[in-house]
């Protein structure tokens, strides 16, 4: 996939079609590339004194912002599925607050 192409998909808001393309998601993509230089290990964790097995591989530029980094291995790594979900704040709205069943400006 080309740069023009990108550039196409990220104006029409359609970036799942890059996801499956084969430059990324082949046999020999750039996704399978980072998953094997890493150990399918997540680099987040590895960072933070843990171990975890990758499942997603992240840009560290994004693709919206950066569609020229999109196919360089040196800009993506491997992570776990909960640190990409931290990194793009996936949980957050998943995340709310309990409403306490005491209010206390009452008493």
């Amino acid at each position: 996939m080309d740069l023009q192409r990108i550039k196409e998909l990220i104006i029409q808001d359609n970036l799942v079609k890059f996801y499956q393309c084969k430059a990324w998601y082949g046999k020999d993509g750039i996704r399978n590339k980072a998953l094997e230089r890493d150990n399918n290990e997540c680099q987040e964790c590895k960072r933070q004194g843990k171990v975890s097995p990758a499942q997603n591989v992240h840009h560290i530029k994004e693709v919206k912002t950066h569609p020229e980094l999109a196919l360089v291995l040196s800009n993506v790594e491997s992570v776990c599925i909960n640190c990409h979900n931290k990194e793009h704040k996936r949980l957050e709205k998943y995340i709310r607050k309990k409403k306490s069943k005491w209010d206390d400006e009452r008493w």
